[in-house]
């Protein structure tokens, strides 16, 4: 059993087809290294949607999307749009002509989009000037030569209660008005244009598996779900306030699970909605609605909140910084049977003020960098750098001044030197910083791709590669839909009982990179971030950290002769 308090969402899946435990061993024990590369919020349809065929066997992708998963209803759960809203400053109308004219609501609008999915790529290229300077927050994207080369969209909402909204019991229906972004959530990338499909299907590239029902761990962002692949659970903030003063972080959620308005959906709650760092209040103080019965409600952190421990986002006040964490990680558990590994992070050294450390950039007394935010002596952390993309930061083992810390927490720069040098660890993380993790907002899609490729390569190309599996995944969907409901939602046989309030969300993008590998192939079983750490439990036979979900090792067997 799990610490935590959620059962299984995945493992109870009727007529679940595992390996032979023989076969899943052997494939697992080929590999001395592992190497996990944790991208940033892309739906599996958004990226992968048009991957294909692999080797005669089909990806479960936009092609095979319906209309009933495709068409976005309005707020009224039952009609549905004619056209989407767009209000990213390169998707609206003008400056693209008016096609479609919407007058399903009480506020008619007009588009350049019906409803239904889209390619971006139509509308923002890659080599558009849509990208913003780094720091720089663009609430409704960049207009085409007013920013950076890469192509970049506006950010999409991605928060805890939203997307259980959107998802809207396995319909995939209410993407767009549960949405910030209306409907460049129905947007998709055209995959086979994508950096790490051309590299993967080039010659003398190592061969792949694509798991193509392969979940976020969580609901919600990118912070739950650093939590959940490193911890398996969801965060309780000790001490949390629960007086409506400034400093309750607890959420307020209307009665259909919402905690805000957005452009298509108007809370009933009014402003009294709050969308915060926090489950809402189980028991509301005085002058704040009661929660609605089935809502999710606690003092657990779930959206973002910032670590107590430097490096954090200057300026957030303690009340306002997770208290550390206690409880038992991944890291934990492989340290506790030798197990050499680290989370390497893009940017680290200058977050940190690791003065000439590996990826430092900056100077011996100052922040030189251009791209630096200046907090020396403390750090010159990159513009971009996310201080909730650190997911160890926030727990007491690897606080400031611990030898752990100093054993485990490192620079990407070091992991490169390491698969180059052929002295990878047996398990490494790797975390890109902003400018290259392909986050919408901040973050070329095209470029984030590019550095993934780089990446894999430094592993394939170094000493180490013909023994080290590499597993690419995304944290979380990053507000984009996906045609596919997560489980429990249309599984014949899935006990319904097995999921559970934190998860999992919708399908995001996995690979698994291999030079052993005797064929590429297609995972069709269903998996979700915590099967990464099930693989490790089996590998290294640590006490169960997390919910029993499906071992990834699992979809090494399609690779098989």
């Amino acid at each position: 059993m799990r610490f935590g308090d959620s059962i299984s969402a995945l493992a109870l899946v009727a007529g679940l087809s595992a390996a032979a435990p023989a076969a899943q061993a052997s494939q697992l024990g080929d590999f001395k290294h592992f190497v996990i590369i944790y991208q940033e919020n892309h739906s599996f349809d958004n990226l992968y949607g048009l991957w294909g065929n692999v080797e005669g066997t089909p990806v479960n992708g936009l092609p095979m999307a319906d209309a009933d998963h495709m068409q976005q209803v309005r707020q009224d759960n039952v009609t549905k749009y004619r056209c989407l809203l767009q209000n990213d400053v390169n998707l609206t109308s003008p400056p693209l002509a008016q096609s479609c004219n919407d007058n399903t609501g009480a506020t008619p609008f007009k588009s350049a989009f019906i409803n239904r999915h889209f390619l971006i790529d139509t509308y923002i290229a890659a080599t558009d000037t849509t990208c913003p300077a780094p720091g720089v927050f663009a609430a409704n994207g960049v207009a085409k030569g007013s920013g950076l080369t890469g192509g970049c969209t506006k950010d999409i909402v991605h928060r805890y209660y939203n997307e259980q909204y959107q998802i809207n019991g396995g319909k995939q229906n209410r993407y767009v008005t549960g949405s910030d972004a209306a409907g460049l959530s129905m947007g998709h990338y055209d995959t086979k244009q994508l950096p790490i499909f051309k590299y993967l299907h080039s010659h003398g590239a190592p061969r792949y598996v694509i798991a193509d029902s392969f979940y976020q761990a969580a609901f919600g962002g990118s912070f739950l779900n650093h939590q959940w692949f490193i911890a398996g659970a969801s965060p309780v903030f000790a001490g949390a306030l629960n007086d409506a003063s400034a400093n309750d972080l607890h959420s307020v959620v209307d009665a259909n699970g919402m905690p805000t308005s957005t452009p298509l959906y108007t809370s009933p709650l009014g402003a009294q909605a709050k969308d915060a760092s926090l489950t809402a209040s189980c028991n509301p103080p005085a002058g704040r609605p009661a929660t609605p019965a089935g809502v999710t409600c606690g003092d657990y952190a779930v959206n973002t909140t910032q670590p107590f421990y430097w490096p954090f986002s200057p300026g957030t006040a303690d009340a306002r910084r997770l208290p550390p964490l206690t409880t038992p990680t991944i890291g934990d558990r492989l340290s506790s049977k030798n197990v050499d590994w680290a989370w390497y992070a893009g940017g680290w050294s200058n977050a940190t003020g690791n003065v000439g450390g590996p990826g430092w950039t900056n100077g011996s007394s100052s922040c030189t960098d251009p791209n630096a935010n200046n907090q020396w002596p403390l750090g010159c952390p990159d513009k971009n750098f996310q201080y909730h993309h650190q997911p160890f930061n926030y727990f007491s083992n690897f606080q400031p001044g611990t030898a752990a810390r100093t054993a485990h927490l490192k620079d990407e720069a070091e992991f490169i030197q390491a698969a180059q040098n052929g002295t990878l660890k047996a398990v490494s993380f790797v975390k890109p910083v902003g400018e290259e993790n392909e986050h919408p907002g901040y973050a070329s899609e095209s470029e984030g791709s590019s550095h993934l490729v780089d990446l894999i390569k430094a592993v394939m190309n170094g000493p180490n590669g013909n023994d080290t599996l590499i597993i690419v995944t995304y944290d979380e969907f990053g507000g984009q839909w996906d045609h596919v409901p997560p489980p429990p939602h249309n599984r014949n046989g899935f006990n319904a009982t097995a999921a559970d309030k934190w998860g999992p969300g919708t399908r995001i993008p996995a690979l698994l990179v291999s030079k052993k590998f005797a064929h590429s192939g297609v995972a069709h079983d269903d998996y979700d971030t915590t099967s990464i750490i099930k693989m490790f439990e089996q590998k290294y036979h640590f006490t169960l950290l997390t919910r029993p979900a499906r071992n990834l090792a699992q979809a090494l067997t399609v690779t098989e002769p």
